[in-house]
């Protein structure tokens, strides 16, 4: 494998085309069967991925035309992706939590021709909006959906189109790649839609090829480019999952296991041992809670040498490392981190946090536990990587690292970060008002707000549109606040607001472990809503939000709190599937609620 290979390939079905060549016969995509991890091979993927092209092919798919695609992280997720784009179409990935609506917005903005659905339970919200929708009158069951044919829809078995010769089917699929170049759309990604309706993003091949290439050359150069695995649970719906979790491997000759689920996720993690993971900020605050609570369990020792390991961690950061300090360092190396390392498999190169912003702590607690943290950071708009931290250039927590390879960042006169290279998309899907307005002179205007450090880091601030700016015109982070308060054992979620408002107000999910224990050792019944009402389980919480409020400035302090009603989740719509908050839907539930603890 070759980092020129990626920098110079035409279009990700060539790389991949180019990749299964090379590696044939070694295992590719792995997914568990009957309780055991079954793989499928290179040149098999590669066999799949031509036939199902040219069977969309005669199903009357033409260049161009958008083929949705609905599916759990599967190995058949991959294969359809790469089939949509080995037939010269576009890929339109939709979420697996998608509602009829959201369906229904996005067939009807993509003009998606066909679908491509996995199982009966994902087709259930879907079908309804297919037929709604009027135009996407192909649908390809992964498994069978148990629907009989109806109205103007026509269904076609996943496993019955893809029993045609696959030699004479990779001949005319590479001659259709060689007209397909780096500027033609290879998918359309919908935003998460944090703060409304989701725009279709039209990422090119040169794109995401240009995602791929800088990635690589980091992990090439700081790692060592070795036999790469890789463990997927993060939506491939997402750009992040997209470009790192099956590009990057497949950029990289790597392989791709996929997680039975979050709920299974720690176990596949120890089976599979990943070099790279990719993981949003949200997993790794849960993960964290998860490891002090196992390690304090274990005893006073191993407690007391997790919080050495932090404080020593922290000193590092600062730069107050002494010799005093590598005797300690030395014992838990040699006693606690192996134990922890070990829950990730033992071989993890790095953790590379992406999606959001990471709270510097959690980042610092998993290096102090010997797990190395590369905070990145993007858009769907750039492919999405457009910087990340990296050994080389020196981690520093609070920042994202340097763009990466080819890529421009600067910063406009008002704070907010632009970039340009090959990885900013071509525009909006139908919208050119909006590609207009973030798309100038080539800059990419992101919306976020940051400063470069002395030695060419991003740091990055907030949104702007989410900015705080209170009644006497303070900024103040909501981001920030929100991972203060995420970090204190007694919360699990919180959001802030304050906008042109005296003080910061705060929305809390309590911690469901922690409220148990706190009822089990005051003899409470646990019921989490009738805690809530409780005059000392309100002081506990309190003494969290004083915590956090020490290490803030008066501007910044969150003066009041309200409890929500249950935790934010995807299915409430208070979260989007990358774990994302969304606050305008927050505020819609519980802005009468939070505007009254402003009369008090």
């Amino acid at each position: 494998m070759q980092l020129s290979d990626i920098e110079t390939s035409r279009n990700l079905v060539a790389l991949f085309l180019s990749r299964a060549d090379v590696l044939d016969d070694a295992p590719f995509l792995s997914a568990k069967i009957d309780g055991a991890w079954r793989p499928v091979s290179w040149a098999e993927t590669a066999a799949r991925v031509c036939v199902m092209a040219e069977a969309l092919v005669a199903l009357g798919f033409r260049p161009g035309e958008r083929i949705m695609l609905v599916s759990e992280n599967r190995p058949e997720w991959c294969i359809a992706d790469l089939a949509i784009m080995a037939a010269g179409c576009i890929t339109v990935p939709a979420y697996t939590t998608n509602t009829e609506r959201d369906h229904l917005h996005i067939l009807e903005n993509s003009g998606a021709r066909g679908v491509i659905v996995s199982t009966a339970k994902l087709a259930k919200p879907l079908l309804p909006a297919v037929l709604r929708s009027g135009q996407a009158n192909q649908v390809i069951a992964i498994e069978p959906l148990g629907i009989a044919q109806a109205g103007a829809i026509e269904y076609h078995d996943w496993a019955a189109m893809l029993t045609g010769d696959a030699a004479s089917a990779r001949a005319r699929v590479e001659a259709r790649m060689a007209g397909i170049t780096r500027n033609d759309t290879a998918c359309l990604i919908y935003t998460s839609g944090t703060g409304g309706a989701p725009r279709g993003v039209m990422q090119h091949h040169g794109a995401i090829l240009h995602n791929v290439a800088g990635a690589s050359r980091i992990l090439a150069e700081d790692f060592g480019w070795g036999e790469e695995v890789f463990l997927s649970f993060l939506p491939l719906s997402h750009a992040y999952e997209h470009t790192a979790g099956q590009f990057l491997p497949i950029g990289m000759g790597g392989q791709i296991y996929y997680a039975e689920g979050l709920d299974k996720l720690a176990s596949n993690i120890e089976e599979v041992g990943p070099t790279v993971m990719v993981v949003v900020p949200r997993l790794f605050e849960v993960l964290r809670t998860r490891i002090m609570k196992q390690i304090e369990k274990q005893g006073k020792l191993p407690a007391a040498l997790m919080h050495k390991a932090i404080a020593l961690a922290g000193r590092r950061a600062a730069g107050q490392h002494g010799l005093l300090d590598w005797p300690l360092d030395k014992l838990i190396e040699l006693t606690l981190r192996p134990k922890v390392r070990a829950r990730f498999g033992g071989r993890v190169k790095a953790l590379v946090s992406g999606g959001a912003p990471l709270t510097p702590d959690i980042g610092l607690f998993f290096e102090a536990m010997g797990l190395m943290v590369l905070q990145g950071y993007g858009q769907t708009e750039s492919g999405p990587i457009s910087c990340v931290n990296r050994p080389s250039a020196g981690i520093k927590m609070d920042t994202v690292g340097p763009p990466i390879h080819a890529t421009e960042v600067t910063i406009a006169a008002d704070g907010e970060i632009l970039i340009r290279g090959e990885l900013v998309m071509h525009g909006y899907w139908r919208n050119d008002a909006e590609t207009a307005r973030v798309l100038q002179n080539g800059w990419l205007h992101t919306g976020d707000i940051g400063h470069i450090d002395g030695a060419g880091r991003i740091v990055i601030t907030d949104r702007k549109k989410d900015m705080i700016v209170n009644d006497k015109g303070d900024n103040i982070s909501p981001q920030k606040l929100e991972g203060m308060l995420t970090l204190q054992p007694e919360i699990a979620q919180a959001m802030v607001i304050g906008d042109r408002r005296p003080y910061i107000v705060g929305l809390i999910v309590p911690d469901a472990e922690w409220a148990l224990d706190w009822a089990r050792a005051e003899g409470e019944p646990f019921d989490i809503a009738a805690l809530q009402d409780l005059p000392a389980f309100r002081s506990a919480i309190r003494a969290a939000l004083d915590r956090v409020n020490a290490d803030l400035s008066v501007i910044e302090k969150i003066r009041q709190f309200a409890f929500a009603d249950e935790p934010f989740a995807i299915d409430n719509e208070e979260m989007t599937p990358s774990l994302k908050i969304r606050r305008h839907k927050l505020k819609e539930r519980y802005g009468v609620r939070l505007d009254g603890l402003y009369k008090g």
